[in-house]
């Protein structure tokens, strides 16, 4: 295999990434993944239990991110502030990745696998928010209507954002959402 390089995670996540987009998921190797990367089968399964957690290995830091956040910030501030707070946090990940989250949303969008699990991943997240609002005395179900909105925001505004060929910032497009959803739940249509 050559001499040992950093980065092998790094390296395994855009070796799938690019043979996801050329070839597709379905026709796509762990095999074929780590020998464009440099690297054997047995270190692929060292970072990824299955090549699909290429494409969600970030989910549970983002999870914890927002859980982290809203739990974090003082108990007057409003729920949906809090969760706001939370999504904007986790916007700042995304700055310059752009491209690769656009080219790991189309692969997720070609493959009803792929979607299925993105959806699973988002309600672990509204799940994991949902038990932190409750921590911070949210009654239910407005800690589970608070929480599926503000995975909702997130998803509306990142896919917004993928699709733009030059993006707007992701918090901005965050904000935007959240501005649609409380104007709307207020009787008002901004879009309109």
């Amino acid at each position: 295999m050559g001499r040992w390089e950093p980065n092998a995670r790094g390296r395994l996540e855009q070796a799938a990434l690019e043979l996801y987009s050329e070839r597709g998921f379905e026709q796509t190797t762990v095999a074929e993944i780590a020998k464009r990367a440099g690297l054997t089968e047995r270190t692929f399964f060292r970072h990824f239990a299955d090549k699909r957690e290429v494409l969600f290995a970030g989910g549970g830091p983002l999870q914890e991110l927002f859980v982290g956040i809203v739990a974090d910030l003082p108990a007057d501030v409003a729920p949906i502030d809090a969760v706001a707070a939370a999504l904007e946090a986790v916007a700042a990940g995304f700055q310059g990745r752009h491209a690769h989250a656009r080219k790991r949303q189309a692969v997720i969008a070609a493959n009803a696998e792929l979607r299925e699990r993105e959806l699973i991943k988002l309600a672990a997240w509204s799940a994991a928010l949902t038990d932190t609002l409750r921590q911070r005395g949210v009654g239910d179900p407005a800690a589970s209507l608070i929480a599926e909105a503000g995975i909702a925001v997130f998803k509306v505004a990142f896919e917004c954002w993928v699709e733009e060929p030059d993006p707007r910032d992701l918090a901005q497009l965050i904000r935007e959402a959240l501005d649609e959803l409380k104007a709307a739940t207020a009787g008002k249509c901004p879009s309109e």
